[in-house]
């Protein structure tokens, strides 16, 4: 029952496209697809990202091997786009039988033919988190099986800021005050970056007001309303701009996933929107911290950020399908799998049981869920997402160097109408 990996190399040809950041990340040219012709050596062939979480599927893959006497290969796949190479692969019948990816990528998948909706047994549906089976959701059907569920929150050096804040004024005063006083150098470790970044901004966004679409009869999200082309959508922004650069100088385009963490794990703030993926970087620092929800503006809405969740799926295109279906459905789905992982890759658990076993001993991984339940909004899957971030994150970053909030967002809504088909 060997488990191999194969390192997909990246090439100048390598499909275009983006990705949420999920577990499976990955990038490689459409010749890599062809590697999938190595599945002859195997019964069980899964593509997931590197990092200590893809070694930890490999290394947990290797049990469903020997509890069922086949042969499972798991090729660690470098890079940033996983996504777009599965599609290449399923379209080229070169697809691996299972593929680990983020919810967000399920409409694009669906669109191309490349994964079968599954059927979680009602037993692991009930321990799941009720929003990750929703994320995992798409046009009535269940297309994966959650096992992690994440969100952002705000992290707070307590030895500079004993208090949360109740709102993002008073966390903005208090950041200044410290400022001012030489004890920090940024009021708020808040990812912008050069071409913006909608994931980091929403939790402001709607706190603002602003939501992104709007909800259909069906109670799921309706494409054809879009919130960017809402007055409260321009309200939203005048308040992100005021704390940009030409205002309270505390968004910063300087200011980005590259740097953030370290400037919180420096001291360098004492404030950080993050989730809770930095948190063992953050314990690793050993400073005094605590994790809460990011506060709204006063009188305003509730800031909410995005829930994303990563899952695994069955490949349409798959060699081994009746495999693949009990690989993600029945053995990955255990509450001893997604417990063996959860200690190898240290992420936020979709599964409620898992979730309340280590309560006790990982009090922060469980605050993080739970601010995420209560306060948080699925990602939305839309084939055509990337197009929408890619306006709304040049739209931020314009706003937050100084652009004007009504012209610079009528301009992507318009983009993300056309995107949208709305």
């Amino acid at each position: 029952m060997a488990i191999t990996a194969v390192a997909l190399a990246t090439t100048a040809a390598a499909c275009g496209g983006g990705d949420s950041g999920g577990v499976s990340n990955g990038d490689a040219s459409s010749e890599s697809g062809g590697s999938a012709s190595n599945a002859s050596a195997g019964d069980l062939l899964i593509w997931t990202g590197t990092g200590p979480q893809g070694e930890a599927i490999q290394q947990i893959a290797e049990g469903f091997g020997e509890e069922n006497g086949v042969n499972v290969e798991v090729e660690l796949i470098p890079g940033t786009d996983l996504q777009a190479n599965f599609i290449t692969a399923s379209q080229g019948n070169n697809a691996p039988d299972v593929v680990f990816g983020a919810h967000d990528w399920i409409g694009n998948l669906v669109q191309n033919g490349s994964i079968d909706p599954i059927q979680l047994p009602a037993t692991v549906k009930d321990d799941l988190q009720p929003k990750a089976v929703e994320a995992m959701t798409y046009n009535g059907q269940v297309y994966g099986m959650p096992f992690t569920f994440n969100n952002l929150v705000l992290y707070r050096n307590t030895a500079l800021a004993p208090d949360a804040p109740a709102t993002v004024e008073d966390m903005v005063a208090a950041g200044k005050a410290l400022q001012a006083d030489g004890k920090v150098a940024e009021v708020v470790a808040w990812p912008v970056g050069q071409t913006g970044n909608p994931y980091f901004i929403q939790p402001l966004y709607t706190a603002g007001g602003g939501y992104l679409f709007g909800t259909g009869t069906d109670g799921g999200l309706d494409k054809a309303d879009v919130g960017v082309a809402k007055p409260e959508a321009v309200a939203s922004y005048q308040k992100i701009g005021a704390l940009g650069e030409k205002g309270e100088n505390v968004l910063k385009r300087s200011i980005s996933t590259d740097n953030h963490t370290a400037l919180f794990t420096e001291g360098k703030s004492a404030y950080m929107v993050s989730g809770p993926w930095d948190l063992p970087t953050v314990d690793k620092a050993g400073i005094e911290y605590q994790i809460s929800a990011i506060p709204g503006f006063a009188g305003g809405a509730p800031a909410t950020p995005f829930i994303t969740v990563d899952g695994t799926y069955v490949a349409s295109k798959g060699k081994n399908k009746t495999l693949a279906q009990e690989f993600v459905t029945n053995y990955w789905s255990r509450s001893d799998i997604q417990t063996s992982y959860q200690e190898k890759a240290q992420v936020v658990p979709a599964s409620q049981g898992v979730l309340e076993a280590i309560r006790g001993s990982q009090p922060r991984v469980a605050q993080s869920v739970d601010i995420g339940a209560a306060n948080g909004q699925i990602m939305p899957s839309f084939p055509f997402m990337a197009g929408v971030f890619d306006s709304l994150g040049k739209a931020e970053a314009a706003v937050v160097s100084g652009a004007d909030p009504a012209a610079t967002i009528a301009g992507a809504a318009t983009a993300i109408q056309d995107v949208a088909g709305g």
